[in-house]
């Protein structure tokens, strides 16, 4: 007797389906258009972008970069609106880029919200170019969480069904894509069962789940056991599932995905330090990273000068990339602009990587010229006299009500017990979301 035919919601004209993909994972600072290039190039299935703020993305304007031929949804920062003095040229922040040829159907965009009439407000702005949108519903940031986005869904399941079944109707079907959510597990695996098949019922295509529970750090080894079970609730509904923790390599993620019965897997923190890592062992796979990451990097330095990525993030990533021991690391370091650190890597004899870093340096203003102290000088002698007077009592407020406070502290008679800093008030690597 024949086995009864899966089921399998429709993939909508333009959408993706997730089934037998390793995708990137939505990540703060790793996630920006370079990294997903790369990613891609490697053999990555989809990219998500990083989780970008419902109304961060309301306001912007549409625009095409003429150096670059991307998408840029871009707006002028608060503070530059408020003081213009900040920045005389008035350049607005890029809130999201997008490369129209080298994602096409392949980036799925993350929204961060807690509210229904934002969250397809925002999504239908950035819709048409994208092949998905996924809720963030995962995050354990307070960044996210305090504003009830992110891991803080998952305690409020009608708002969360709410969120993803406006987007789905107001959204999903008017610009036939797909719309998915990213969720964490719950501490009861009847818990996380009982809002699965909620959320799989909300007209979704597609469900990630991260498998830890909030509380979780990135360190903490993943927990797979409620894993078997989400995946018979997706497959029931006919949703695709994929995973996300602890997934190294494309070869590990299909194994798995075979192992715990769901459809695909999604790679964080590996593919920040080894974007190869999505390369099929046919074509070399990801082990010859250790010996091959100059070429990696390489690669990187000619997506991020294509795309002319914010020097900050390009840095950043670099910094993830090139082993800390080798001699390169402490000159890309002091690398104050795309010039720098091109010819800190030895580069300056590849193709025209110099040339194009000089021409980015300069249509991106770095390094600045003007120095912090000339630039607070500029801003305070644009400020009226009243406005300056009010600013130095202010001031004079803080340090008297400072050396008061100071005055009520009682000191302890004997030494007390060194403080110990939590790991987690240091400064956090990229966050998977």
């Amino acid at each position: 007797m024949a086995s009864p035919e899966l089921k399998r919601v429709p993939i909508p004209r333009n959408g993706v389906d997730y089934r037998g993909k390793v995708v990137l994972a939505p990540m703060v600072r790793s996630g920006e258009l370079p990294s997903r290039l790369l990613a891609l190039k490697y053999g990555a299935d989809l990219v998500w972008g990083p989780e970008t703020i419902d109304r961060a993305l309301i306001g912007t304007t549409r625009h095409v970069n003429p150096h670059t031929s991307t998408i840029e949804f871009s707006r002028l920062p608060t503070s530059k609106i408020k003081n213009p003095t900040l920045d005389p040229d008035m350049r607005e922040s890029v809130i999201y880029r997008i490369h129209p040829e080298l994602e096409k159907g392949k980036l799925i965009y993350q929204i961060g919200s807690a509210n229904p009439e934002l969250a397809v407000q925002a999504a239908k702005l950035v819709a048409p170019d994208v092949a998905g949108i996924d809720l963030n519903s995962g995050c354990p940031k307070p960044f996210s969480t305090a504003g009830g986005m992110g891991a803080a869904l998952l305690k409020t399941p009608d708002l969360l069904c709410n969120i993803l079944t406006r987007l789905v109707e107001e959204v999903g079907k008017p610009f036939e894509i797909g719309i998915s959510v990213k969720i964490r597990i719950l501490d009861k695996p009847e818990d996380t069962e009982a809002l699965v098949r909620r959320l799989v019922k909300t007209g979704i295509t597609g469900l990630t789940v991260h498998c830890r529970t909030t509380p979780m750090r990135p360190r903490e080894r993943a927990i797979r056991d409620q894993l078997k079970m989400i995946g018979n609730v997706c497959r029931e509904a006919g949703v695709a599932c994929l995973m996300n923790g602890d997934v190294t390599s494309r070869t590990e993620g299909l194994k798995l995905a075979e192992e715990f019965g769901v459809d695909g897997a999604m790679i964080a923190t590996e593919a920040e330090k080894n974007p190869s890592c999505f390369r099929p062992d046919a074509e070399g796979g990801p082990h010859e990273w250790r010996s091959q990451w100059k070429t990696v990097v390489t690669e990187y330095m000619r997506f991020a000068l294509q795309v002319e990525n914010r020097w900050g993030n390009t840095k950043y990533l670099l910094g993830q990339m090139i082993p800390g021991k080798d001699k390169c690391y402490q000159a890309m370091n002091k690398a104050k602009c795309y010039a720098d650190v091109i010819q800190a890597l030895g580069l300056e004899g590849v193709d025209d990587l110099l040339a194009q870093a000089k021409a980015v340096d300069e249509r991106l203003g770095i390094p600045q010229q003007e120095s912090r102290a000339s630039k607070r000088a500029r801003v305070k002698d644009a400020k009226p006299e009243g406005e300056q007077e009010k600013t130095r009592e202010q001031k004079r407020r803080v340090d008297v009500e400072e050396n008061q406070a100071a005055k009520r502290v009682k000191l302890p008679e004997a030494p007390a017990e060194i403080a110990v800093i939590p790991q987690e008030m240091s400064a956090p690597a990229a966050l998977s979301v």
